[in-house]
């Protein structure tokens, strides 16, 4: 099968999507002469997710527009902004963005929760834990995370503005199956279209090949930062992750709706789900740091398709973090899996052998139930 083709066809799995991170880039929420949001589009956009809500999907946002929004406020006027004054856009606009958002979902009873990140937050293990602990558990709780830069610290972010980037990375945080980047283009072509009428539109790309690379553009928009460079960087951490990419035009009313409805659009697409990716990354991308062995009882659960339990082991090996790689032997020494430990090597010492519910007990706070939770091991 080729690397890229042309003619539309509907959008392999965007509908089945479970879990879905979406991109909306500044362009999309500024008005024409960049003074403030478009409250009509924005209402618009919010009916589309609480449809897709309806329908099962879980929803996380990745919404930039915080130094945008903030420009009017301060004073700061078109033009080129000063990293000082980027800052201090930030920190004006993100209050009003995601007073923004919360307006326009609260008729349909959805709350929602921000969330700033940097990138060093998705590369640092134990802040990539914690942020990806605090997602889920929004996720769980029935809200939509509205995700942005931590732009008022992120100096290097601002300088490059990386949101489709940190998408991405949020999407392989989550173990999302699909990202979606609403964009002022409705996907790649072969070349810049508003520069060559010749360029072709790509409907779906399966390998990030030198030839796709070469046909990335700029951004256009001096409010808009990121760019096609920026999508299909973003698109090479979603599909290494399992999860496909989409990228579409979301300038309209209702883009999420009109994708489901085919509009036009390119998918990235993997070549593994979320769930086989991420345990590929496990079994063969890390370095473990220790092992536990664990009794027979164990071991037959976990060929079961259950997690680890403290209960089940009887001895730690070796000094580790929260979120480091351990091997997993088994009575006899042997290895018999590979997984993420949700303790470090000392907490994990205290709490072998003991039952789930004794954990608060023994180390002063309440953990997680598992030692490695199933979706963090893979057995050998």
């Amino acid at each position: 099968m080729s690397n890229a083709t042309h003619a539309q066809r509907p959008i392999e799995g965007v509908e089945k999507g479970k879990r879905v991170v979406i991109k909306i880039g500044s362009a999309l929420l500024m008005n024409e002469a960049g003074t403030g949001l478009r409250q009509d589009w924005l209402d618009a956009i919010a009916c589309d997710l609480a449809a897709w809500r309806r329908e099962g999907r879980e929803i996380l946002l990745v919404s930039s527009g915080a130094i945008a929004v903030g420009r009017a406020p301060l004073g700061l006027g078109a033009g080129t902004l000063r990293l000082e004054e980027c800052q201090a856009a930030a920190a004006a606009g993100q209050i009003r963005l995601a007073h923004a958002w919360q307006e326009a979902l609260a008729p349909h009873a959805i709350a929602i929760a921000q969330v700033l990140l940097t990138l060093e937050d998705t590369e640092s293990r134990r802040r990539y834990l914690n942020a990806r602990t605090t997602l889920n558990t929004l996720l769980s709780l029935g809200a939509i995370p509205v995700i942005n830069e931590n732009d008022t610290v992120a100096t290097e972010e601002i300088r490059f503005g990386d949101n489709d980037r940190l998408a991405a990375r949020v999407a392989q945080m989550v173990s999302a199956d699909t990202l979606i980047l609403l964009s002022d283009i409705d996907g790649l072509y072969s070349a810049d279209p508003r520069r060559d009428a010749m360029a072709r539109h790509i409907e779906e790309v399966r390998d990030l090949t030198p030839e796709i690379e070469a046909m990335a553009g700029e951004a256009q928009l001096a409010y808009g930062t990121g760019g096609m460079v920026t999508k299909l960087q973003a698109a090479r951490i979603a599909m290494a992750a399992g999860c496909r990419m989409v990228i579409a035009d979301g300038r309209g009313a209702h883009p999420l709706e009109a994708l489901k409805a085919d509009a036009r659009c390119t998918s990235f697409l993997p070549s593994s789900e979320p769930k086989q990716a991420r345990k590929q990354w496990i079994a063969g991308g890390l370095s473990p740091c220790g092992h536990l062995v664990v009794d027979a009882g164990a071991v037959k659960a976990l060929k079961d398709g259950k997690s680890l339990l403290p209960a089940g082991v009887t001895e730690v090996a070796g000094t580790f973090a929260r979120g480091d790689a351990v091997i997993v032997k088994g009575p006899d020494g042997q290895e018999i899996a590979r997984g993420l430990s949700a303790y470090s090597s000392t907490d994990a010492a205290r709490i072998l052998g003991h039952k789930s519910r004794d954990i608060a007990a023994v180390l002063g706070y309440r953990g997680r139930d598992e030692m490695i939770h199933r979706d963090d091991l893979v057995l050998r």
